[in-house]
This record gives structure tokens, sequence and C-alpha cells, in this order.
């Protein structure tokens, strides 16, 4: 997704942000991974780093489950309480928000699975802005049975 010069940064950004949650909803795993192609993914809680498109495209596979009706994960991702910092000179800015997911399917009726927050670096290159670091910090953690296809201990 490019954002163009065009754009103020504040709102490049903060569409970034919002794409993301749009297209893993969706069940857009390679859409996901192209927003990441020039980032670093990290979580609270382990050592792991996804690096690049590679990285992003290969943790959301690995991790997340897309059901056969529609291919999507049954979420919506709710990201909210933006605090943007951007230096439109320097081209870079930051982003902390909070991201509820929420998730129904056949064996689960619609609820929260998990909340927390995001700390996201950005750049711009070229007039385009871009993630460059995206920190996942799980807070609230409800029935994640449905979701992940991987056992996790938070």
């Amino acid at each position: 997704m490019a954002a163009s010069s065009g754009i103020p940064g504040h709102v490049a950004v903060a569409n970034l942000v919002y794409t993301y949650a749009e297209r893993i909803d969706l069940g857009d795993f390679a859409g996901v991974a192209e927003l990441f192609e020039y980032a670093v993914i990290t979580a609270s809680g382990s050592a792991d780093r996804h690096e690049g498109t590679e990285g992003a495209q290969k943790i959301y596979e690995k991790t997340t489950r897309r059901y056969e009706d529609n291919g999507t994960p049954h979420t919506k991702h709710v990201t909210t309480n933006l605090i943007l910092e951007i230096d439109e000179e320097a081209g870079t800015g930051t982003c902390r928000s909070y991201f509820t997911v929420l998730q129904r399917t056949a064996n689960l009726s619609l609820q929260p699975i998990i909340s927390g927050r995001y700390h996201d670096s950005f750049e711009r290159v070229d007039g385009v802005w871009r993630f460059t670091h995206r920190h996942i910090i799980s807070e609230l953690i409800g029935d994640l049975s449905q979701h992940l296809l991987i056992s996790v201990d938070f």
C-alpha cells in the first residue's frame, strides 16, 4: 500500500494501521506481509523477530487459522486510540494504538478473543510512508482456540 507524499503523514500512517486490520480480517496474508516489506515484527514475551515480507507472511500463515467457507479468520480487528507522532521534515513517525480482536465461528459465539497494544514505527521513502517496526503487546487474552493454529503461553 503506497501512501503518497500528497497525503499528510498522520493520515498516511493511520491508513497503514487500519489497512493491516482490513487485510488480516480478509485473510489476505500476502497483503499483510506486503505492509511489512521493510519492517520487523516483534512481540512481548518472545525473542522472535519476523523480518520483511517473507517473515511476516510466514508467521501469519503458521499461526492464524483461516476458514474454508470464505478464507478468512472470521475476525474483526478493531484498532483505536491512535497516538501519532509524525516528523514530516525527517520523514519518520510512530504510532501507539490499542487493538481488540472479535471473532465468531460455528463453535464460538461473537466475543473479544484478545486485546492489547501496537507500538509501530514508520518512515517515508520517496514520498511513500511504510512500516519499519511493529511491536505487539498482548494484554487481555480470551479464547484463542478458534483463532490460532499454535498453542501459546501468555
